[in-house]
Order: C-alpha cells, then structure tokens, then sequence
C-alpha cells in the first residue's frame, strides 16, 4: 500500500483540498478512494481594524503558502516523494462578507468578513424588496449598506467576490463561484436553467431579485450583474492551475500548472458533502466558532423567516441554514479552566497532567448523568451578537437560582444545551413550516468526544443525529472530494457521495431520548425568558476588547481547530 500510495502521488493521481476557515486554512491530499493520506495548515486569526473583522490579503496569501508547504513536508515525512501536480484541486473558504475589485484588480477596502453585522438598513431594505430574507453578513447586504453609507470606494467598484473565489482567481485566473458560495453572495433562483445533454443542471442569479436590487442600488452600481461572478454547480469546469497560481502557492516552483480546478465553494457547502447530506430531507449541523444547520428543502418555504437563510448545495438544491454566530467557544474556554485546574493539581501531587481529549472526556462524562434540564443553570454563549435571537452585543453569562443544582455535571450540560439553543430556536421555525428530516449528520470538534454531545444534541434539534467516520475529516476533504468529482458527472453528486465517497462508511446514530428532549425543552423555555438580560448585561459592561460584531481576539480555541470546525 505504501509504494502504491508512494508512486500514485508521484503520479498526480491524487487530489488537493484546501480551505481556509476562520482559525486555520487546511489542506488535505487524498487517494482515489477518497481517503486522506497527507495534511497541512496554519493557524490564523482575524483582525478587528477601524471597527470591522477583517484578514489582510497578505495573510491569504501567506496562510496559503504556508499550509500547501505542510502538506508537502507531511506527504514528504509520510510517503517519502514530493508532489508536482495533481489529478484535481479545490478552493474553500468561509462564506459570505465583502471583497470589492477595482478594474486592475486592486482591493478597494480591507475584506470585511461574514462576522461584521454592520449592514442591518441594507439587509432590511434588500429583504422587503426581494420578499426573500437576506442576512447581515452577505455580500450584496454589504455592497448595499456602502452604497447607503455613501462610500467612496463603490464608484471604482468592478467585480466583488468571496475569499474562496478571489483565491481561486489567483490560481486559475477565472471569475467564478460555485453555486454554494454564490448563494451567501446573491440569491439563486434553484429552477435549473436548461444545458447540454449529460452537463449538470445550471443555477444563476436570481432574475427577478437582480432587477429589484438594480432599482435600489440605482446610477452608484449601474450593473450589478456585471460585478457578480459566474456560477457553477459541482462537476462544472471551473478552469485549471494557471502558471501565474502555482508560483503564488508554491513559490519554490516545484508546483507545475495545468490542475483542473472544480467550482469554488463555500465552508457550508462543503460541510454537506463531508457529512453526505445533499439530497432532500439530509441534514447537517457544523459546530466551531460558530455553528450552523443546514437542511435540504424538498419543496420551497411557504414565507422568509429571519431565523433562516436560503443557500444551496453544491448541486444547486434549495438548502434552509440556520446560522448562529456564537458556538463551541465557551464549552472550550470551560475546558480550559478545568484544564488548567488539573495541571496544577497533579503539579501538586507530582501526576501527570491530563491530554485536553481527557478533559473534555471527563467533564461530557459528568454532563451525560447530571439533570436533564441541567438543574437549573443557564448558559449563554454569546461571545458576539447574535441575529438569530435579536441580540446586537453578546456577553458569555453563567445563571442560576438560588434554588439550582449546582454541580459540576449540571454546569457543563447547561454550556452544552446554551451552545444548542440559539440553533434550536432557528430549527424550531423548519418544523413550523412542516420541513421533514430524516437524519441530520453533525460535525466540528465538539463531536470528537463520542456519545454525549451527539445524544444532547438530538434531544435539542428532536430529530436523530449521525456521524460519519469520515466526516471528522472536514471542509479540506470536502472540496477534495468535489475536485474529485469532476471525473463522476456522470452520476448525481447524492448518489456520487452515497455509492462511490462513502460506501461501507460506519454510520453512529443517536436517537433522541424522551427524558433528554423534555428536558432540553425546559431548559430552552428559561433560556428564550432570559434573553432580555444580554441587553442589561451588554449595556453595563462595554468594554473596548469587545464590540456589536465579534469576540475578543484572545487565540484560537484548541478543540475548536479540531477537523471540521472551520469557523
């Protein structure tokens, strides 16, 4: 197996999946089973510059080169031949935010990022006008808040894009965006528009939302088509490696030019085929910094609901995703507390210090026994605002009674349940519009530990909860896996996944339990007559670390670089 791996690399007949999250860019190599033999990334974070998250472009561009680099050291340690090309590549990145281009190419302002929520007029107004609701954090809320700002920079504005279509424009010179991506762009119309025999069927920008957008934006954007990049659905060519994107990844030049590229996508889109939920009634739910659910409709939404984002697969299928802002943060920094405890106590008693995997371990063990509404403790995670619930400046709280039972047990479940609930109130919007799901399949370093976090949140979604082996493996190998289908059009991107990507793959189901649910209900109903409290809370404690539109950059959470955790 080894000199067959050894000489398939040496061959080009593996794939390269890149994606850039929101702590680490990672790539990942994979065989032509679809299994990862080789990885690198670099850690990174945002920056908070003149009042908006934002990342340089140099740091794109370093980051990029640095995590390519790791994985050429690692497939070098592990395979002994450094790789020259490959059979297929794939760019992703965290969706939505603002890239605008000036006709040369020169970014006009500093990128600003899917966790600024500075664009509320123009969300509101767009939303009126299509009777479609668009989020805070896309691209045309944003294009249309500078536009209401009057900013000067829109007059020289000739393109805007994502990160992962501006990389990808880096590498193969093509303005494109897969339909995913483009979704957190501008709405997609999910009717497919006619195309040649045995092509995949083709998505596009809304016609009708385009016109109503073009009225407001009036003579300050005279097309916006025209700054729109195209779209493609998965399996589409999207362009290959040019010899300009293998230098600016590989400045070694041992990269050669010439890789097919598949579509560009977004961290959304490639959770669903990671967790293979893009066919009608699959689900997937992400947890990271943030953490978000992505259901796939059978039948459009009967009215927009501010809860729920509409985007789409990678095949272009309508998707209802509940994005909340605010995730596992708060379940790590617990965790690194009672890390820090146990260190020093075993420092005390000449131990060993236990493995952060142990600690989480431990305190999910204790969660599993403790009460099922967590004896009366509530948690917030609200590191940021958070939309979803209303609330424009988030504070992490710790509540409780004085009659509450206070145990270690009941204090980790409430920091679960409060991680699930601001998703529960989103998804309990899909069950009032009667959306089915069969299974929805979760991923993100939380589930790392098995067992409990998967059981807690079945109860909390009411709905059975999967994990795939090979999900863990995340967004890298997601858009790995995309590349790689551009040599299986002949076959849906459903049945690609389902029949070759994760064939013979084990499947964990956690059913929900009748005592977990109920008490994840009661849990919830304290928590939504609580939410009042973050406004008094943000109100008396401003302070310059932390702002309307983010957390405090205090490093990357550990367990939240986890594989899968993108954001």
């Amino acid at each position: 197996m080894d000199d067959e791996r050894r000489q398939a690399i040496a061959d080009g007949r593996t794939t390269l999946g890149i994606e850039l999250g929101s702590t680490r860019i990672k790539a990942v190599l994979v065989d032509e089973e679809m299994r990862p033999v080789a990885s690198g990334s670099h850690e990174w974070e945002n920056d908070y510059v003149d009042g908006r998250w934002t990342y340089s472009l140099d740091a794109v561009e370093a980051g990029l080169r640095a995590a390519y680099a790791d994985l050429v050291a690692d497939t070098e340690r592990r395979h002994g031949v450094r790789p020259t090309t490959f059979r297929a590549a794939g760019v992703s990145a965290m969706m939505h935010g603002y890239l605008p281009f000036d006709a040369d190419g020169a970014l006009l302002v500093p990128f600003r990022t899917w966790r600024n929520t500075s664009t509320g007029p123009a969300a509101a107004r767009l939303s009126d006008a299509f009777r479609f609701n668009v989020p805070l954090r896309w691209s045309i809320a944003h294009l249309y808040q500078a536009v209401l700002d009057g900013e000067p920079h829109v007059a020289h504005v000739a393109g805007i894009t994502t990160l992962a279509g501006y990389v990808h424009r880096r590498l193969t010179g093509r303005d494109v965006l897969g339909v995913g991506d483009a979704s957190g762009l501008f709405p997609i119309d999910s009717a497919p528009v006619e195309s040649a025999p045995g092509e995949p069927g083709r998505r596009d920008y809304d016609a009708d939302m385009l016109a109503a957008a073009q009225d407001l934006l009036g003579d300050r954007v005279p097309d916006l088509r025209a700054l729109l990049p195209d779209v493609l659905v998965a399996g589409e060519d999207a362009g290959s490696l040019t010899a300009e994107g293998a230098a600016w990844l590989d400045p070694t030049g041992t990269l050669e030019p010439g890789v097919a590229f598949c579509p560009p996508e977004g961290d959304a889109g490639t959770g669903m085929v990671a967790t293979n939920a893009v066919a009608p009634r699959t689900g997937n739910v992400s947890v990271g910094t943030s953490i978000f659910a992505m259901v796939v409709l059978e039948r459009p939404l009967g009215t927009p609901h501010e809860e729920l984002d509409v985007v789409t697969t990678p095949a272009g299928d309508a998707v209802a995703m509940v994005h909340c802002n605010n995730g596992a943060s708060e379940i790590a920094a617990w965790a690194r507390v009672f890390g820090r405890f146990a260190a020093a106590a075993t420092e005390r008693t000449g131990g060993t210090a236990p493995e952060i995997d142990d600690v989480y371990a431990t305190l999910l063990d204790e969660a599993a026994q403790a009460d099922p509404d967590a004896g009366g403790l509530l948690s917030f995670n609200y590191l940021a605002g958070e939309p979803v619930t209303g609330v424009d400046d988030g504070r992490p709280l710790l509540l409780r009674t004085p009659d509450a039972r206070f145990t270690l047990g009941n204090l980790v479940r409430s920091e679960v349940h409060g991680a699930f609930a601001t998703l529960a109130i989103g998804m309990d919007v899909l069950h009032d519009e009667h959306v089915e799901v069969d299974r929805m399949t979760a991923h993100g370093g939380l589930f790392r530990t098995p067992g409990t976090p998967q059981r807690l949140l079945a109860a909390a979604l009411r709905v059975p909860v999967a994990l795939e082996e090979t999900a863990g493996e995340g967004g890298a190998w997601g858009i790995a896996v995309l590349a790689a289908y551009l040599e299986h059009t002949e076959q849906s991107l459903a049945d690609f996944l389902s029949d070759v990507v994760f064939r013979g793959d084990a499947v964990h189901v956690a059913e929900p339990q009748a005592d977990d649910v109920a008490g994840f209900q009661t849990y919830l109903d304290r928590y939504r007559a609580a939410l009042p409290v973050q406004d008094v809370a943000a109100a008396a404690t401003r302070t310059s670390a932390t702002t309307d539109q983010g957390e405090p950059t205090d490093g990357a959470e550990p367990r939240l670089q986890a594989e899968g955790a993108t954001r």
